[in-house]
């Protein structure tokens, strides 16, 4: 099986390595020569995306938002343009589930089958490969591309057909986002009222409400430390994709909204390069304190 992907950013570089050591025959692609060129010393093959939508039986890509998907695939000169009957696409980006299902409608057309299959997990599960799958697509064509995802993800579950993905991942997106909120928010209590917030997470990581999320970002607040594993002005795209499905389903998300805000602010501020740990620095710039320190 030949498999092509396009993306090679923070999650996209290592995901594709994980496909090189299960030995599959990839071919990538991004205008980032040098991502490009670190996959390919790993093994892979370098192409444009008329070879890749020509030559590969899975196309792969993981890219920022629904434009860039849009435009790679369909665009003018899209990978579309190049691929046949009986090729797969699979989006692995984080995209409104609207934009999925008019991708997957266009590649009907030609007899192309698609899987809608964003990840969670970050930039360490994507280097050590145990990323979640969420996916939407037919179930045979789930069936026959779940051991490539496996190469990448420790859990892939299918969720339903195309777009289900994508909504399961907003729906993932929204408890990660109120979730780190909602630690920042409890650690600056404890600190205001005179605890250590390394001794509250100590104390309640083993019970309710401990999380993997509090797990990764809880010692990255209390060191100060803000290198993106998954960036703010990312969660600020996830959740505008969020808000306008939630907008047009007519589902209320009003912790939603007031996480984007906090988000937007920081972003505001030139924090959008910052990991969404550093949700913390907003409760900082309210109470002169920061976590831990």
């Amino acid at each position: 099986m030949k498999i092509g992907l396009i993306g090679l950013g923070i999650m996209g570089q290592p995901m594709a390595k994980n496909i090189l050591k299960a030995s599959y025959d990839l071919t990538v692609s991004d205008l980032n020569t040098a991502a490009v060129e670190a996959v390919a010393a790993c093994g892979a093959k370098i192409g444009t995306k008329e070879e890749i939508g020509k030559s590969c039986d899975v196309v792969l890509t993981m890219l920022p938002n629904s434009p860039h998907v849009k435009s790679v695939m369909l665009g003018q000169d899209g990978v579309i343009n190049f691929m046949h009957q009986g090729q797969v696409f699979i989006d692995m980006s984080s995209i409104n589930p609207v934009a999925s299902k008019e991708i997957a409608a266009e590649l009907a057309k030609k007899g192309i089958e698609m899987l809608d299959a964003p990840v969670s997990g970050g930039e360490p599960k994507a280097i050590d490969g145990t990323l979640s799958f969420m996916v939407g697509g037919k179930q045979e064509v789930f069936d026959a591309h779940k051991a490539l995802l496996e190469t990448m993800g420790a859990s892939v579950v299918r969720c339903g057909d195309v777009g289900a993905g994508n909504t399961t991942k907003l729906a993932n997106q929204i408890i990660v986002a109120c979730n780190i909120q909602a630690v920042a928010e409890a650690f600056t209590l404890a600190q205001k009222a005179g605890v250590d917030p390394q001794l509250v997470f100590e104390a309640i990581k083993g019970g309710l409400a401990g999380s993997t999320v509090m797990n990764a970002k809880a010692p990255m607040m209390i060191a100060g430390n803000d290198q993106p594993g998954f960036k703010i002005d990312l969660h600020i795209k996830d959740l505008n994709n969020a808000l306008d499905c939630a907008h047009t389903v007519g589902a209320p998300v009003p912790m939603t909204a007031e996480v984007q805000e906090i988000l937007q602010w920081l972003h505001g501020r030139n924090c959008g390069d910052n990991d969404h740990s550093a949700i913390a620095k907003y409760y900082e710039y309210l109470t002169d304190i920061k976590i831990g320190r």
